[in-house]
C-alpha cells in the first residue's frame, strides 16, 4: 500500500521534469496512474468481503510512536475505489477540458499530489501520520482551488479554503496528541480494544470537540460551510474530484474511522445530530435561491456532506450502512452532475440556469447523463439512491428519540435535494433551444463518456445492490457497528412505512420542481441577509484580527533594539523571579568559599569603574573604551583561575569587538542621544533587577548537590577517545563537533547578512 501512496507523489515530481509532454496529446496517458491504482484496489475486494483487515506497517519513527501503518478494510477500500476510480475519469476529462493549457501538467502534479495525499490519508492506521496527509490535502487543494491564479477570486477563495481547513488540521493534531496520551499508541486499530478507557478520561470531551472541529471544517459543517461555495472557483475537474468525491469527505471519513474508538454516549449523538441536521437542512433550503448551476451543486454537497455527519451521529448499524451507502450515491450523481456543468460552461460559456434550455438537441449524451444522475439524486427507482433514501428514512425512524422529528428533516432535506439535482441535470436541457446555443457541438466524448460510465454505474448497483452490500456495506458494518447484524441490500422491500415516505418525497420534489423556477429575484432577495451569514462574521473576525496584529505588531516592534533587548530582559526577569521565588531557600556557606584577594578585588572595582563609566559617559568611543575594560577584566580573571585558553579567547574576542565597533561608530555624532530621564530609569531598574537574579541564582546553584558524572566522563575519555589533553576543547570539536559545526554555519550565515547589509545599494523609490 505504500508503494501506491507513493506512487502519486512521485508522479507529482516527474512531471516537474517532463510535464512539457503532458500538455498537449499525451495529456491521457496521466490516467494511466489513477486507473492502475483504480485496478490495484479492485484486487482487493474478495478478501475484504470475507472481513479480513489487511495491515502494513513501515517504522518511521518509532520512538515517538510515529509510523506509516495502513490498514485495507470496508471502509478503507470504499474510499480508495472512488478516490481511484472517479480520479480516472476526472483525469480523462481534463485531458480534454483543459487541452492545451499552458500549466496543464502543473494542474496534473498537483492532481497527483492531492489523489497520493487523500489514499494516505484513509489508509493511514497511525493518528500523526494521518495528520501529515491531512494537511497534505489541504495544501493540495489549495493550489487546485486558487489555480486560476491570475484572477483575484480565485486567489481568495483559495486563502479563504486553506485558512478554514488549517484550523481544522491544527484541532485534528491536538485531538491525536491527546488521544494518543490517554490510549498510549497513535494506532487507530490498537485503540479499539482501549474504548472504555478513552471515553471514561478526563480529556474526552476535549478529544470529541477537537476530533469534531476538524472534521467539520474539513465536511463544510456549518458554520464552516461557506468556503465550499467559494471554491467553486476552481475548474470544474476540481470541483468534481474535490468537493464532490475525495477531500470534503475526509471529515466524514474521520468521523467513520473513529466511531468506534469514540461513540461513547448522548455527547457524540448529539453534537452528531444537531450540526448535520442544520447543516443538511440549512444548505438544502439555500438550494433554492441559486441560479449559478455550480452554486446549485455547492450547496447540495454541504447538505449531502450533513446527512453523512447526521447519520454518523445517529450510530446505529442501519444508519452506518446508509451511510455508506449514500457515500457511494452522492458520488457517482454528484461528481457527473459537477462534469456535465462543466460541458455546459465549456460549450456555452454560461452556468447560469435561467438563460440555459434545450440543450439535449445538440448534447444528446450530455443529457442523458444529466436526466439519469437527476434520477439518482432524487432517488427515483430502480437507482441506488432509492436504495440509500430507504436506508435514511429506515436509520431515522428506528432512533430512540425523536425519531418523527429526524424523519421530518430527512424528508425535507431529500425533497430539496431532488428539485437540486432535477434543476442541475434536467433542466439546462429541456425546453426550447436559444438560437445563441444553436452552434453548439458536443464536445470530444473523453468528457461526456465520464459521467455516462458514473450514472450507469448508479443504475446498475441499484437494480444489483448486493454487489454493495458484499464489497463494501458489511465490511463496514463488521468493523464500525458497534454489535454486527446480519443484512441484505434490496431494492424492494415490499409495501411498508418507508416506502411510503420514498414516494411522498418523490411526489413533494417533482411539486418543488415544476412550481418552482429559479429566479435572479429570489438570489437577490437572500443576499439582503449576508451581513449575517457565517462567511461574512468570519471575514469580518479575520479583518478585526488583521488590525489588532498591526496594532500589536507595531507595539513591539518599534525598531529600536533597546526595546526589543529590555522586553526579552523584563520577561526572564520574571520568569525567572517566579521560578526562584516559588520555592526559594538560599542556604550558602559562605564560610566554606575563598577569601577575596587583592587581585580579585582589584579586577571587580575595575569592572565596576567600567560599568558604571559606559553608563554615564556621553561619548560613544568613550562607552566603546569602557566596555573593552570590562572584557579585560574577565580575562584577568579567567587567568587567574588557571584558565588560560579562555582568557585568550576573551582577550582576542573583545579586542575584535572593540575595534569593530570603533570602526562602525567613528562617522557618527560624537555624543550621544540621549533618551527621555524616565527611560534611563527604567532601563536602569531592568538592569539591576537582573544582575540581582542572576546573583540569587548564581547563589542557588551553589546549594544544589554537585553532579560529577559528565565531568568525570569527559576528564576520563578526552584523550583515550580524542587524544586531545585540552578536555574544553575536545568536548567543542570532538563530543560536540556537531554542535560547533552548527554555530559556525550560522556565524556564517550571519556574516553573510551583515555583508549583504553592507553592500546594498537601495534605489531612490526604494529607500522612500
Amino acid at each position: 500500500m505504500l508503494e501506491a501512496v507513493l506512487l502519486g507523489f512521485l508522479f507529482s515530481l516527474f512531471l516537474v521534469f517532463a510535464g512539457s509532454y503532458f500538455r498537449g496529446k499525451l495529456a491521457v496517458l496521466s490516467s494511466i496512474i489513477p486507473i492502475s491504482l483504480f485496478v490495484y484496489f479492485l484486487s482487493f475486494i474478495p478478501e475484504v468481503s470475507n472481513g479480513e483487515v489487511i495491515y502494513e506497517n513501515h517504522e518511521w519513527i518509532p520512538s515517538f510512536g510515529v509510523n506509516l501503518s495502513f490498514t485495507l478494510d470496508g471502509l478503507a477500500l470504499l474510499f480508495v475505489l472512488m478516490i481511484t476510480g472517479i480520479g480516472s475519469l476526472v483525469f480523462l476529462y481534463t485531458s480534454a477540458y483543459l487541452k492545451n493549457h499552458n500549466y496543464l501538467d502543473r494542474f496534473y502534479g498537483y492532481l497527483s499530489l492531492f489523489m497520493a495525499s487523500m489514499l494516505g490519508l484513509v489508509l493511514s492506521d497511525n493518528l500523526m501520520s494521518l495528520f501529515i496527509f491531512w494537511e497534505l490535502t489541504s495544501i493540495s487543494s489549495f493550489y487546485l482551488i486558487g489555480f486560476n491564479n491570475d484572477k483575484a477570486d480565485s486567489r481568495k477563495s483559495a486563502l479563504v479554503a486553506l485558512g478554514i481547513t488549517g484550523i481544522g488540521g491544527l484541532l485534528l493534531l491536538g485531538g491525536a496528541v491527546l488521544l494518543g496520551d490517554v490510549a498510549g499508541t497513535y494506532r487507530i486499530s490498537e485503540m479499539l480494544s482501549m474504548r472504555d478507557a478513552i471515553t471514561d478520561s478526563s480529556h474526552y470531551i476535549l478529544i470529541l470537540l477537537l476530533i469534531f472541529g476538524a472534521a467539520f471544517t474539513k465536511s463544510a459543517q456549518f458554520p464552516f460551510h461557506f468556503w465550499l461555495p467559494g471554491a467553486m472557483k476552481a475548474p470544474t475537474p476540481v470541483s468534481t474530484y474535490l468537493h464532490s468525491a475525495t477531500m470534503v469527505k475526509a471529515g466524514v471519513y474521520l468521523l467513520f474511522r473513529m466511531t468506534p474508538v469514540l461513540n461513547g454516549g448522548e455527547i457524540w449523538h448529539t453534537i452528531l445530530i444537531a450540526v448535520g441536521g442544520i447543516t443538511m437542512l440549512y444548505s438544502a433550503i439555500h438550494i433554492i435561491f441559486r441560479t449559478d448551476l455550480k452554486g446549485i451543486l455547492a450547496y447540495s454537497t454541504i447538505s449531502a456532506l450533513g446527512i453523512l455527519v447526521f447519520l454518523i451521529g445517529i450510530g446505529t448499524q442501519a444508519a452506518l450502512i446508509a451511510a455508506a451507502v449514500f457515500i457511494v450515491v452522492h458520488a457517482l450523481y454528484k461528481a457527473s452532475l459537477f462534469l456535465i456543468t462543466g460541458i455546459i460552461d465549456h460549450e456555452t460559456g454560461t452556468r447560469d440556469v435561467t438563460q440555459l434550455a434545450g440543450l439535449r438537441k445538440v448534447l444528446l449524451p450530455v443529457a442523458i447523463a444529466g436526466f439519469i444522475a437527476a434520477l439518482i439524486s432524487g432517488g427515483v427507482p430502480p437507482t441506488l439512491g432509492f436504495v440509500g433514501k430507504d436506508l435514511i428514512y429506515e436509520s431515522t425512524l428506528h432512533f430512540t428519540s425523536n425519531a418523527v422529528l429526524l424523519t421530518i428533516i430527512a424528508i425535507s432535506t431529500n425533497v430539496l435535494l431532488f428539485y437540486a439535482g432535477f434543476v442541475a441535470g434536467v433542466k439546462p436541457f429541456m425546453g426550447q433551444l436559444p438560437k445563441k446555443f444553436e452552434n453548439i457541438h458536443l464536445p470530444s466524448p473523453l468528457m461526456w463518456v465520464p459521467p455516462l460510465i458514473m450514472t450507469f454505474a448508479g443504475v446498475v448497483f441499484g437494480i444489483f445492490p448486493g454487489l454493495i452490500e458484499s464489497a463494501f456495506a458489511k465490511p463496514i458494518a463488521m468493523t464500525q457497528a458497534i454489535a454486527f447484524e446480519d443484512f441484505h441490500l434490496k431494492l424492494w422491500h415490499g409495501f411498508n412505512t418507508i416506502l411510503g415516505l420514498s414516494a411522498i418525497t418523490l411526489v413533494l420534489g417533482t411539486v418543488l420542481y415544476l412550481k418552482l423556477s429559479p429566479r435572479h429575484a429570489l438570489e437577490n432577495s437572500i443576499a439582503k441577509f449576508d451581513f449575517i451569514s457565517p462567511k461574512v462574521l468570519f471575514l469580518k473576525l479575520s479583518e478585526g484580527f488583521a488590525v489588532f496584529s498591526k496594532y500589536w505588531t507595531n507595539f513591539f516592534q518599534t525598531g529600536y533594539l533597546r526595546h526589543y533587548i529590555s522586553t526579552i530582559v523584563a520577561f526572564l526577569i520574571l520568569l525567572l523571579g517566579y521560578l526562584i521565588f516559588s520555592d526559594f531557600s538560599l542556604e550558602t556557606d559562605f564560610t566554606a568559599l575563598a577569601d577575596l584577594t587583592i587581585y580579585e578585588i582589584s579586577i571587580l572595582l575595575m569592572l565596576l569603574a567600567g560599568v558604571l563609566y559606559t553608563v554615564f559617559t556621553k561619548s560613544r568611543l568613550a562607552a566603546v573604551a569602557a566596555l573593552g575594560v570590562v572584557g579585560l577584566s574577565f580575562s584577568l580573571l579567567f587567568l587567574f583561575y588557571s584558565a588560560p585558553d579562555l582568557a585568550m579567547t576573551q582577550f582576542s574576542v573583545d579586542t575584535l569587538t572593540v575595534i569593530l565597533f570603533v570602526l562602525v561608530l567613528y562617522k557618527l555624532p560624537r555624543y550621544l542621544n540621549l533618551s527621555e530621564k524616565w527611560l534611563r530609569i527604567k532601563h536602569g531598574i531592568l538592569s539591576v533587577s537582573f544582575g540581582i537574579l542572576i546573583t540569587l541564582l548564581i547563589l542557588r546553584v551553589l546549594t544544589e548537590p554537585k553532579n560529577t558524572e559528565i565531568t568525570e566522563f569527559y576528564a576520563e575519555n578526552a584523550y583515550k577517545l580524542a587524544h586531545g589533553k585540552n578536555v574544553v576543547n575536545v568536548i567543542l570539536v570532538d563530543f560536540r563537533g556537531i554542535d560547533t559545526m552548527i554555530e559556525i554555519s550560522v556565524l556564517i550565515v550571519a556574516a553573510l547578512g551583515v555583508f549583504g547589509l553592507l553592500k546594498l545599494r537601495l534605489k531612490t523609490r526604494d529607500k522612500k
